[in-house]
């Protein structure tokens, strides 16, 4: 098993753990107690990175294993980086203001569908040659 998709799996939870911490400070600076989801729009633009951080987590991690697996698991940490940038990029902006995150989304998002779609052909290709 090769480490460079171990260190970006790390990588990925350690941004998530980051963006989560970051609810948690917002709630106390814009005073938005839990259980309540809504208030200040900073806020909410914090909650909203976290969530959909989350989100894009679901899809990703399984991708990237696959990826990893039936292409190569270099690539498959070169995507896995640049998906991560994209995700820090998307924070940053999203905290400034919502038009400013669709750079890092569509960083993000591009490196999931290669990741994904990459998986699929990996997966596909032997088994059509067994058919075959």
């Amino acid at each position: 098993m090769s480490p460079w998709p171990s260190l970006i799996t790390a990588s990925a939870l350690i941004v998530y753990l980051v963006v989560t911490i970051n609810v948690g400070r917002a709630r106390m600076k814009y005073k938005v107690m839990p259980p309540d989801m809504t208030g200040d729009p900073n806020f909410e633009r914090v909650l909203r990175v976290q969530q959909n951080t989350l989100e894009q987590l679901i899809i990703f991690l399984p991708a990237l294993w696959l990826f990893s697996e039936f292409v190569s698991p270099l690539v498959a940490a070169g995507l896995g980086a640049v998906w991560i940038v994209g995700r820090i990029l998307y924070a940053w902006g999203y905290y400034q203001a919502a038009e400013k995150r669709m750079i890092g989304f569509g960083v993000s998002i591009l490196c999931l569908f290669s990741l994904l779609g990459g998986s699929l052909i990996g997966i596909i290709i032997p088994l059509v040659k067994q058919i075959i």
